[in-house]
């Protein structure tokens, strides 16, 4: 198994644990938090504890994903040597030459034809 495949794998798990953790929030605040019970003093935790491990571990698996993702990109098989465009070799360009600035491209006026009259 590649590397690149167990980045893959993690980045698929920590996008369906931040999935999870954003659903099961509301921004009400409701949600798991008030799962626990009404405004008695024997909560769960208590309601700002359950809001705020749930922001935090929104914004840790978050920051976890844009981590994972930027270093699968280091992890991804280029085939070998580094593909250099062939736009810029040297050998491959071909001149063209350059029209001549003495010659006319208009059919209709001459040097010739302006003499004659």
């Amino acid at each position: 198994m590649s590397t690149f495949t167990i980045f893959l794998a993690l980045i698929v798990i920590v996008a369906f644990l931040l999935i999870v953790v954003i659903m099961v929030q509301n921004p009400k605040g409701g949600g798991l938090s008030s799962s626990f019970g009404g405004g008695g003093t024997q909560q769960l935790g208590g309601v700002k504890k359950t809001t705020d491990f749930l922001d935090k571990s929104t914004w840790t698996l978050a920051t976890l994903l844009l981590v994972l993702i930027l270093l699968s990109n280091m992890a991804i098989n280029r085939g070998g040597e580094a593909a250099d465009s062939k736009a810029l070799d040297a050998d491959t360009t071909t001149a063209q030459p350059l029209p001549n600035p003495t010659q006319s491209t208009d059919d209709t006026a001459t040097p010739a034809d302006e003499t004659a009259e």
